[in-house]
């Protein structure tokens, strides 16, 4: 069989020999290319080709019209008559080129006749950093070097070793090689003997020999990485542990690396007749780590071997360290209970030294420090109801195998209950998609005793609330801003809480934020739309959260005239007659506005600036003319009846006009006399309200129907008299006697309205308690804000009420 194969492999060669034979003939048989000084030749030499036709090779006919054509590849460098051709070539590139020439006859065919190919080279460089190794005790003999640039022609390579008793090894490799394996051993016990190598290159253009390498046995073996690698833990602690593996007989050193699997930087010992073994003492609990061994025959000859494969192992759990992170949030159920949830992170790697099991959480009564319960759980939150009025410390700790942490102890307090140390200013801006930037200003005067902040976020609820999960950091008091990323996304619209923490009290400012926004994806829903009173009243349902697109800043309400089509308005007046409350902040603002007595006075300084002249002059006293003093308004006896005026007069839901009646002599009389027992000092109001001795006034009531005074717009005058009665003896300015002030839900103080629908009262003689006190000039305070609950005054008019008693003018106005 061997014989049959060793034929048909004969008989292949033979075949493709004669081919390639019976192709140069048949491309060569018309004439020849020839070169000189070489077909290989050095980069910049110069070279000549020649091209010529062999006998009767040329055209057919006529010799004349024989063309010789050089092409250099596919590029035509040269035409020319007759049967012969020369051309002179100096500047060819390194590599080969190949050089074509063809006849041309007058049909204008090109017929190949013969070719050549150049190579262009240098001489080989001195191969260099000759180096030999052995691998192992039992290995052979390998050799390295550089051989320098590339000569671009064929070298072949010769590596020499040669030993004691002239003993000569040596090996050739062709095509560039730039190692070498002799495939001898050098065994130890010629581990006195040196030995030489050297390498020689060869090619066409020259030879170049390497410097000569000298080493011994102990120079060149490199040991056998370490193999059977193993560890042990003593006591199943990390604190004692032993790596062990296997080596050749002749190491002497070894070296360890190790390194954390998350870590990419390695922790080296040196180990010298380690046999085998090293303790490591320095090891993380509850840590996978990578352990490599390497190996060395002596301490300053020879080479370290390779590093062995790698053991991976996780050590032993630990009891943690450190302490948790906690924080909490209080949401009152109703007015006796609460709902306090805890929440903790999750202790770091190195602080867990293992899997933490569970968590204790244990709650203490503040008063007398004893526990009251305790619960074990495997999340990080933890939720219980209490009474309101209990006050609680609470200690959580986290657990493993091995043991327990530290408890950490926080006092259950309210987070937000003293004002002095809110933070101030509190803004949240987008830094990025991921990051919200959070920055606050100091408490005031109370920065000083601020102790660290505390900055909290959540995801508001799609209905409106909060979900349970809650992310919080801590930052020192010199810090007032922060970068929050823990579970922010964009679109989403978060509630970001600033906590100032001062001993056992904290104080805190809220703002909402999105790292991203954009239009929501849709509008809310009208649920329903309800007419009472002259008002509107519209209901709607919040826009789902995943459709919001980020945190909802307030809401548009349009409308417009019904069956119109006209574009909707924000502000108007429909046909409809509805009224809205478009801003609850502006109503607020008003509310406080006037709610203040100075900002009452100096709104009431600038409209009396604006008031026409003709209402700042004197008005003459009709109490002058004859007419008045001819005729007197007849007294008429009455008796309260306070206790029908109490449940029998309405609320008004507006103010009432003053009815002022003209009374005659023959008529019964129009003015009553109210009378009191005392009369409040100066200064004093009723039932804690101040009224200043410019807000004392009078009050008054006619029998005939109540006449109501109106502008000429129709629109009801707010604007009601205080009228009073003088003793015909005495001076003006001073008060027969006092008079009772009716208990009514409305009574004015110096920010209320008098009423003037009073259509009955019965009348009682009165005798005159007290001196008659100085009245000072009256202004009436208008105020939409209606005083109620006030106790009942009473005064006393004089004997008689003329027309010389009353005095009415502009000045009263006062708001």
């Amino acid at each position: 069989m061997a014989q049959t194969v060793r034929a048909c492999y004969l008989a292949l060669t033979f075949v493709i020999m004669s081919l390639l034979v019976k192709a140069k003939i048949d491309v060569c048989r018309r004439g020849d290319v020839t070169v000189k000084p070489s077909h290989v030749i050095s980069l910049g030499s110069a070279v000549s080709i020649s091209c010529s036709l062999k006998t009767k090779q040329g055209c057919p006919r006529y010799s004349s019209f024989n063309k010789l054509i050089l092409y250099k590849f596919y590029q035509r460098i040269l035409l020319q008559r007759g049967h012969f051709l020369s051309f002179q070539v100096s500047d060819l590139p390194l590599g080969t080129t190949v050089f074509v020439c063809k006849l041309s006859c007058s049909t204008g065919e090109e017929i190949r006749i013969c070719g050549a190919e150049i190579s262009v080279g240098v001489v080989p460089e001195q191969p260099q950093n000759l180096s030999c190794t052995q691998k192992g005790e039992r290995g052979t003999v390998a050799c390295t070097w550089d051989r320098g640039r590339d000569t671009h022609l064929f070298t072949a390579y010769t590596l020499q070793l040669n030993g004691p008793k002239n003993l000569t090894w040596q090996k050739q490799c062709n095509d560039n090689c730039d190692h070498l394996d002799l495939g001898i051993n050098l065994i130890p016990e010629s581990s006195e003997f040196s030995y030489t190598a050297k390498v020689i290159a060869v090619n066409s253009l020259g030879s170049a020999s390497s410097f000569p390498a000298t080493f011994t046995f102990l120079d060149i073996v490199r040991p056998l990485p370490p193999w059977d690698i193993r560890i042990k833990f003593v006591n199943a602690s990390v604190s004692r542990c032993t790596l062990w593996w296997r080596d050749e007989g002749m190491v002497l050193l070894n070296r360890l690396r190790y390194r954390p699997n998350n870590n990419r930087s390695w922790k080296m010992v040196n180990a010298t007749n380690a046999k085998g073994r090293h303790d490591l003492l320095d090891l993380e609990p509850f840590t996978e780590y990578e352990f490599q061994v390497s190996s060395k025959l002596h301490l300053y000859k020879g080479s370290w071997s390779d590093w062995s494969e790698s053991l991976r192992v996780q050590t032993p759990e630990e009891e943690p360290t450190g302490s948790l992170d906690v924080w909490y949030m209080k949401q009152n159920i109703d007015y006796s209970k609460q709902q306090i949830s805890l929440f903790w992170k999750n202790l770091s790697v190195s602080e867990a030294r293992g899997k933490i099991l569970h968590y204790q959480v244990t709650l203490l009564d503040m008063a007398g420090k004893k526990p009251t319960l305790q619960n074990t759980t495997e999340h990080t939150s933890w939720t219980w109801v209490s009474p309101r009025t209990e006050n609680w410390t609470v200690a959580v700790s986290a657990a493993n195998s091995k043991g327990s942490s530290l408890p950490t102890r926080i006092n259950i307090t309210d987070l937000c209950g003293a004002g002095l140390l809110a933070p101030g200013q509190v803004s949240a801006n987008s830094e990025g998609t991921d990051n919200i930037m959070v920055t606050w200003e100091p408490p005031g005067k109370a920065a000083s005793t601020v102790q660290e902040y505390v900055v909290e976020w959540r995801e508001l609820h799609p209905g409106g609330g909060m979900r349970l999960s809650l992310n919080w950091l801590r930052t020192p008091p010199y810090n007032v801003s922060t970068l929050i990323s823990e579970n922010i996304k964009p679109y989403i619209c978060y509630e970001i809480r600033v906590h100032a923490l001062s001993g056992g009290q904290g104080g805190c400012s809220s703002i909402r934020g999105n790292s991203k926004h954009k239009a929501p994806l849709s509008g809310p829903h009208i649920n329903a739309i309800t007419e009472e009173k002259g008002s509107i009243l519209i209901s709607w349902s919040e826009i789902p959260a995943q459709e919001q697109m980020g945190c909802i800043l307030h809401y548009r309400i349009y409308w417009k005239e019904q069956d119109s089509s006209s574009q909707p308005q924000l502000r108007g007046k429909a046909s409809w007659s509805t009224f809205m409350v478009l801003s609850i902040c502006t109503a607020v603002i008003v509310v406080v506005i006037f709610s203040m007595r100075s900002s009452r006075q100096k709104l009431s300084a600038l409209l009396s600036g604006l008031r026409p002249q003709w209402c700042s002059r004197q008005i003459p006293d009709p109490a002058n003319s004859t007419w008045a003093k001819k005729y007197l308004i007849v007294e008429e006896k009455m008796q309260l009846p306070l206790d029908r005026i109490l449940t029998d007069w309405p609320t008004p839901k507006e103010p009432e006009p003053l009815v002022i009646s003209e009374v005659l002599h023959q008529v019964t009389p129009a003015f009553r006399c109210l009378v009191r027992p005392k009369w409040p000092e100066k200064g004093r109001g009723v039932q804690g309200h101040y009224t200043s001795e410019e807000d004392t006034g009078y009050s008054a009531s006619g029998s005939p129907p109540p006449r109501a005074l109106t502008a000429e717009t129709g629109q009801l005058v707010d604007l009601y008299k205080v009228l009073g009665s003088r003793d015909p003896d005495s001076k003006p300015g001073n008060l027969a006697s006092p008079s009772p002030v009716l208990p009514v839900d409305y009574l004015p103080t110096h920010e209320g309205y008098l009423p003037s629908n009073v259509d009955y009262i019965p009348s009682q003689e009165a005798p005159v308690t007290e001196p008659p006190e100085e009245l000072e000039p009256q202004r009436i305070s208008l105020s939409v804000f209606p005083s109620s609950s006030l106790h009942p005054l009473t005064f006393s008019c004089g004997e008689k009420l003329t027309l010389d008693r009353l005095k009415m003018g502009c000045g009263s106005l006062m708001l």
